[in-house]
């Protein structure tokens, strides 16, 4: 069964912090590649950061380099993107995502998932 469970989003103020969790099931969380993924008002959804879950290398968009830190908790089955220095065009929905797929160069890009969860909103007020 495939299942993803976000949380931890929330109202904050620019310059603040918060931790989204994903809770993935047993199965999923073995995919070769897990995400962070938004969806700002009127915008595409975009990759926010992504990492291989065989050797833990991770990847970020520009726009968050230095402030995001993807992570994941093997004995929980547990995805965590810790947001810092928030900014209001972080402003979105947060999706977690999971896919299988061979190159890198996808990492970021949300067509290449195939598991989704319903997301957690993120608000940021100047």
């Amino acid at each position: 069964q495939v299942q993803l469970v976000e949380s931890g989003g929330g109202s904050v103020q620019t310059g603040g912090s918060l931790r989204l969790s994903c809770v993935a099931s047993a199965n999923t969380f073995r995919r070769a590649y897990m995400g962070w993924f938004r969806q700002g008002p009127g915008k595409e959804r975009e990759g926010v950061a992504a990492i291989r879950s065989a050797v833990g290398s991770t990847y970020y968009a520009d726009s968050v380099k230095g402030r995001f830190t993807i992570s994941r908790d093997n004995a929980k089955n547990t995805l965590y993107l810790q947001m810092n220095s928030l900014q209001p065009e972080d402003t979105a929905m947060y999706y977690c995502a999971a896919g299988d797929f061979l190159s890198a160069i996808q990492a970021l890009n949300p067509a290449r998932y195939m598991y989704w969860g319903q997301g957690t909103q993120v608000t940021v007020s100047s």
